[in-house]
């Protein structure tokens, strides 16, 4: 499965295999890992995370904005952390891999990162123009 979703990636983005299997891309400034397991024999899951932002400053009300629909997207589950420099946000989407052809499955995973690099520049175009 996860050759299927390289294969699907590599039409958009330049992908690499991490040492534990993983596939990481970029897309829109959003770092993505694309990660495979088989929950039971015959449920292969793919689980995709993008790390939408960083550091976004602590005054900002990011935490609101995303739990109003920061970006829009509809698929994926964004989650908002307080790091040591600011807030975090992450977009994750997992879903069962097993039928999708290249085609279909390319097709969800540009849904899921272009809805994370939608997220990303709402998130980030009030920190540029805050900024003098």
């Amino acid at each position: 499965m996860l050759g299927i979703a390289r294969q699907a990636l590599e039409r958009f983005h330049d992908v690499t295999t991490d040492d534990d299997g993983a596939l990481t891309f970029a897309h829109g400034g959003v770092v993505c890992a694309l990660q495979g397991l088989e929950l039971e024999e015959g449920l292969p899951v793919l689980n995709l995370t993008c790390v939408v932002a960083w550091d976004l400053p602590v005054e900002s009300d990011v935490p609101t904005r995303v739990a109003l629909g920061a970006g829009e997207g509809l698929f994926g589950t964004p989650r908002v952390i307080r790091g040591q420099n600011g807030w975090d946000v992450t977009l994750r989407y997992a879903f069962p891999a097993s039928g999708l052809d290249e085609k279909a499955m390319g097709t969800l995973l540009m849904l899921v990162v272009s809805s994370a690099s939608s997220m990303r520049a709402e998130l980030t175009s009030e920190q540029s123009s805050v900024e003098p």
